[in-house]
């Protein structure tokens, strides 16, 4: 017999794949709306074949996504939230990412073991190139972002306590998952996302769909050539685990020359535990980060590190309920140290 963790590792694509296909064919949002159905029911329902229906069924309750009930397929209810579009905590727009984006890369492995990512990577675009080419890709990249950070923006933005804040640089915020929770937290802060220009239209709908008016901005330019605007606080939701470690201390030295004194720097990420040996979630995206940007995952004395070269003091850790946490550097009072 195989070892349960293994097993589940090596049919984890399967998973992932029935995810996706149940998803694009309805039946996640038909089962959100009804207390379960049998496979027959809910095939006559949205039109598909039930042998192939009921296959797929029989999958997601092997991996736990689904309770059997009898004959009946039901959520099981510790899922439901995360493949019901009405709700903030929806994740299968990442699952489309995953398949649309990701699977494709994983070729490109074998090249990095044999030679290093660089040499395998020479004659490629960089990895932002491909996701922003076009405005459909762009589309697909920020509606999967917001759909892993919404949910957890809310709680970050209360952990981060905002309360004194005023002005909110959010740099590459995408569609701004985080600036749009900060700001119906704390009525007296304004946000400006900045991000690269293919952003601004996603950014004014979610502005629009939230009824921000003009406490949400933003600034078009790249947070590697350009400057950027000042502020009190400057948040780094996921952007730096994108970029190596020169990378980073060079955009958050950045955020310390455009923080007024007295302001602060919030970073929210995945972390490692301080041995490395998980969560599992990490060590996966970790992996996804090779190949999908030029980064890495850290742990939370990593990340103090770079903060404290970049000149940023007290920095202190909170830990959310989910998987994404918070780290926090404060730029001191003081305008000698400029």
């Amino acid at each position: 017999m195989i070892p349960a963790n293994l097993e589940r590792a090596v049919y984890g694509m399967y998973a992932t794949h029935a995810l996706h296909v149940a998803t694009q064919h309805g039946v996640f949002e038909h089962l959100t709306r009804h207390n379960g159905e049998t496979a027959g029911k809910i095939a006559a329902a949205l039109a598909v074949d039930e042998d192939t229906l009921e296959r797929l069924l029989l999958v997601l309750s092997s991996f736990g996504v689904l309770a059997p009930d009898g004959e009946r397929y039901v959520l099981a209810a510790d899922v439901r939230p995360y493949v019901d579009r009405e709700d903030p905590r929806y994740l299968m727009g990442f699952v489309e990412h995953l398949i649309g984006n990701t699977v494709d890369q994983f070729g490109r492995l074998g090249g990095y073991l044999d030679t290093g990512k660089a040499e395998s990577d020479r004659d490629k675009p960089t990895p932002f190139e491909a996701i922003y080419h076009d405005d459909e890709s762009v589309g697909r990249f920020l509606h999967a972002m917001w759909g892993l950070s919404y949910h957890v923006s809310h709680e970050l933005a209360a952990l981060a306590d905002l309360s004194r804040s005023r002005q909110l640089l959010d740099v590459g915020g995408a569609s701004g998952p985080f600036s749009v929770a900060a700001l119906h937290a704390y009525p007296q802060l304004s946000a400006t996302v900045f991000d690269l220009p293919q952003v601004a239209p996603h950014l004014a709908m979610r502005a629009t769909e939230h009824g921000l008016g003009d406490r949400l901005g933003f600034a078009a330019g790249d947070f590697f050539r350009d400057p950027l605007p000042a502020g009190d606080c400057f948040a780094f939701g996921y952007i730096l685990s994108d970029w190596d470690d020169e990378a980073c201390a060079a955009l958050l030295r950045k955020a310390y020359e455009a923080c007024l004194p007295g302001g602060r720097v919030l970073i929210m990420e995945r972390l490692f535990d301080d041995d490395r040996g998980g969560p599992l979630a990490t060590a996966v995206m970790n992996l996804s980060m090779h190949f999908e940007t030029q980064g890495r995952h850290r742990t939370a004395a990593e990340y103090l590190d770079l903060l404290r070269h970049a000149g940023f003091a007290d920095g202190t850790v909170r830990l959310s309920s989910g998987d994404k946490h918070l780290i926090i550097g404060w730029r001191t009072e003081s305008e000698s140290d400029r």
